[in-house]
């Protein structure tokens, strides 16, 4: 997942991104925001604990670890996109937060990645199959794992499906 700069979209997020057909999309951990730029033609919200001034997205200053209440609490999200980040107590939180017919992209680093660096705490590396089985509950249109050669990562893109069981496309 190393990027020649760090302004490039990560190219799992690129390849799935023409399937969001709705926002508000929510960027978790955006940092300086090169995922929610690409999103822009839809409302797009991003959230990181350092601030950030994104053209075209509404920023929300949160620290989504510290205990304190989830900023969104009682809205949907047409996506959701997580990259480079892991924080087990949100996987559900961020399920529960995607509208019906809402697209989850999410990427990050698995156990194995410690060869390579950082992160190689256990506590920011998934095991295996484990986006899959925090996001069991939606419907999978894509799933990879393993070594990218640069790094160890766990991908998924998943769609809500809606109340009564029928697809609603994204």
């Amino acid at each position: 997942m190393a990027h020649a700069h760090p302004e490039t979209p990560s190219p799992w997020v690129v390849r799935w991104a023409p399937l969001v057909t709705r926002g508000p999309v929510l960027d978790v951990a955006c940092g300086s925001g090169r995922h929610a730029r690409i999103f822009g033609r839809f409302e797009v919200i991003a959230v990181d604990r350092e601030p950030q001034s994104i053209p075209g997205a509404q920023f929300v200053q949160a620290d989504l670890e510290d205990g304190s209440p989830w900023p969104f609490e009682g809205q949907q999200f047409g996506a959701i996109v997580v990259t480079n980040y892991l924080y087990r107590p949100l996987l559900p939180v961020l399920a529960g937060a995607l509208a019906e017919g809402g697209l989850l992209i999410y990427e990050t680093f698995m156990a194995g990645n410690e060869r390579y660096g950082r992160p190689s705490n256990p506590d920011f590396l998934l095991k295996p199959g484990e986006l899959l089985q925090a996001f069991g509950a939606l419907s999978v249109v894509a799933f990879e794992q393993g070594d990218t050669g640069r790094s160890v990562v766990q991908r998924v893109c998943a769609i809500r499906a809606a109340a009564n069981g029928v697809r609603i496309p994204a």
